[in-house]
């Protein structure tokens, strides 16, 4: 528990709780009924707290859209997806919007679904790729009515959001992978997001790949920026260069995408233990190694193989996979990335 939830606790009221409970059994029940709880808990504290209709808006938004977003993706939970971004301006005659269909054709080929933000341009190209069946479209609602391209148009996996917030949560938090293309301040937005969650370890490391046309220079001189200004001035780690990749070309993007889960499954915290799932065991040599190899990391328990845990019965899809734990520092995902490579080397 943080010090925040420490501090905003109030005393248990138990005759509220209960009504809540005789609530939740009036509906049928379900999933996490706990957390159920504590969700109308605090909505009903809005009507002493938050006077302001308008805040009472957005949470009440807020809470609908993710909702919903959540539903829609829950049936493809099984299904790895990549987040495709880029400009909306670019047109079908442009090289970028040619890569792009042709990544999206080539990812979904390898089982991939594709998701993107359901406008023109890029988000376009991604879909006519992918095809409508393979694909996701996130829709923002803007003063001029942006409508969604006509590939995903009717399609039932479109969700159109109110607030880029919650737009990009489910962006990220529904992705397995995430490739930029050549884009405005949208792109640029969504990109830096992007690697800001991975680099403070709010949200899942990913392969996060950016893509030009063929010959381009956006993403070089972008690069090139981040390492005069940004690395020279101390102000990001070396290691924070390991969080994003430059492809060449659309077969590299797929290469670097697809090899990232080579070995490497999935991860979590289970309290200060940090779980990788693999695909495949590693040998205790190849433990010894990476124990030597990534010790600046390691605060406490040294890497080593394990049986999953009881915290992880949630995800019981999983429990199969061989895994590793270690105390990790929750600082260096740069170097968290690095050792994902290593483990895909196996």
């Amino acid at each position: 528990m943080t010090k925040m939830e420490k501090q905003e606790r109030p005393p248990v009221d138990p005759e509220l709780r209960r009504r809540i409970n005789d609530l939740i059994a009036y509906k049928g029940g379900g999933h996490n009924p706990d957390l159920v709880l504590d969700v109308i808990e605090n909505a009903l504290k809005l009507l002493v707290d938050v006077e302001s209709r308008g805040d009472v808006r957005v949470i009440q938004t807020t809470v609908r859209e993710l909702r919903y977003a959540f539903r829609l993706f829950a049936p493809h939970a099984g299904v790895r997806k990549v987040t495709m971004f880029g400009s909306a301006r670019l047109q079908s005659s442009r090289k970028e919007y040619q890569e792009a269909a042709e990544f999206a054709k080539r990812i979904a080929d390898e089982g991939w679904m594709v998701i993107t933000g359901a406008g023109p341009g890029i988000m376009q190209a991604g879909h006519e790729g992918a095809g409508p069946e393979r694909s996701f479209g996130a829709n923002i609602r803007l003063p001029w009515e942006q409508s969604a391209n006509p590939v995903i148009q009717h399609d039932k996996k479109l969700i159109t959001f109110k607030y880029f917030f919650t737009r990009k949560l489910t962006f990220v938090r529904q992705s397995d992978a995430i490739v930029l293309f050549p884009g405005g301040f949208g792109t640029l937005d969504e990109g830096y997001e992007a690697l800001t969650l991975m680099q403070t370890g709010k949200s899942k490391l990913m392969p996060l790949v950016l893509m030009d046309r063929p010959g381009g220079t956006y993403w070089k001189t972008w690069d090139k920026h981040i390492r005069e200004h940004l690395l020279r001035n101390n102000l990001i780690s070396p290691e924070d260069l390991n969080l994003y990749q430059i492809a060449a070309n659309v077969d590299e993007a797929v290469r670097l995408i697809t090899r990232f889960y080579r070995n490497f499954h999935s991860m979590r915290f289970v309290r200060e233990t940090l779980v990788i799932r693999l695909r495949h065991p590693l040998s205790p040599t190849a433990i010894e190694a990476l124990n030597e190899d990534f010790a600046d990391i390691i605060v406490g328990q040294k890497i080593q193989a394990i049986e999953p845990t009881p915290e992880e019965r949630e995800d019981r899809q999983f429990l199969e996979l061989p895994r590793i734990a270690l105390e990790f520092n929750r600082k260096d995902y740069g170097r968290l990335r690095q050792m994902i490579d290593v483990l895909n080397a196996q």
